[in-house]
This record gives structure tokens, sequence and C-alpha cells, in this order.
């Protein structure tokens, strides 16, 4: 028997209750919110639950939406694969503003550690239980998140960029 989604959805909502909502298909892939209080416990299921079988995490990454309201400014997307019947979930989880944190799953997948990193270093999403939590790809001076929205793009000091050669058109001023 395939692995159905609204099997998933079923053993989801009876383990969870609201704590998983808006259950969609989103460009083919099944995906739903956790609250990020319950999101370790959520994939923990995922992974453990004989019946789901979810054992690759595929991708982790963040994102922000900084128009959002103040509790959903901060998003952390899980990609998991479930391989024997090919099947493929996304879980997603939204962090406040001021302070945004969530549990790390590093203790369920080794390969999240990365993943958790990099978010943490672009995003500065804390991941609370991380056994390594600091910057893997910027400088350890850095005191932004440069992926975050309020981060400029480039340096306006700067005199080496013309930004013709980047897709951006300039006002002409010498008018």
């Amino acid at each position: 028997m395939a692995l159905e989604t609204a099997y998933i959805q079923e053993k989801l909502s009876q383990k969870f209750g609201n704590h998983v909502l808006n259950f969609e298909m989103q460009r083919d892939v099944f995906s739903f919110e956790a609250t990020s209080e319950t999101v370790h416990e959520v994939i923990q299921f995922l992974k453990e639950n004989q019946d789901l079988n979810f054992h690759f995490l595929t991708d982790l990454c963040g994102v922000h939406f900084p128009d959002n309201d103040e509790n959903h400014q901060f998003e952390v997307v899980y990609h998991l694969h479930n391989w024997v019947e090919n099947v493929r979930i996304r879980v997603r989880t939204f962090l406040a503003n001021e302070n945004p944190e969530v549990d790390s799953i590093t203790d369920l997948f080794l390969c999240s550690n990365w993943m958790e990193r990099e978010t943490y270093d672009f995003y500065g999403i804390n991941f609370k239980g991380h056994p390594q939590l600091k910057r893997i790809l910027n400088m350890d001076e850095m005191v932004s998140f440069p992926m975050r929205k309020e981060f400029p793009m480039e340096d306006s000091g700067r005199t080496d960029k013309d930004d013709r050669f980047f897709g951006r058109t300039v006002a002409n001023t010498n008018k």
C-alpha cells in the first residue's frame, strides 16, 4: 500500500492535535506546519513511526518574512524523505522575531548539524541543544545575519561595482 497524504495527516493529527496544522500540497510536496514547541517531537514521530519511515533529512533552511506579524517573521523548513515509498514531506515552523529559536534535531539526524549552523549563520536562528552552534561560512566577528531582509545587499561605499552588470538600472542623476 502506498503512503497516502491523508494517512500521514490522520496519524499526525491523532498524535499532535492542534499542534500540527495547515496541511496542503505545495508543488507536489505534502506540507504542513508544526508549532515551534513540538516540531522536534513531530519530526521524531515521522522518523520513528513504522508506518511513516521518514528516515532521510533532505534539507533544513531558514526564511525571513519581515512583513509578517511579530510571531511569524522567521520560518524553519524541514524536508524529509521516505525512501521505501518514495514520498517527500515538508514540515514548517514559524518563530518570533524577538529571539528566534527552536530545538535542534541533531539528535535525530546528524546531517542537520551543518544545516542548522548555516541557518544560524545567515538568519540568526538559535537551535537549542545544538552541539556546536557557531558561524560556519561567515566571519566570527560578524554581528549581523546577512540573509535577513534588513541586511543591506551591498556596501554603499564600494566603488568597484557597477550595478548595470548585476541587472540593476541606475537613475541618471547628472541632469
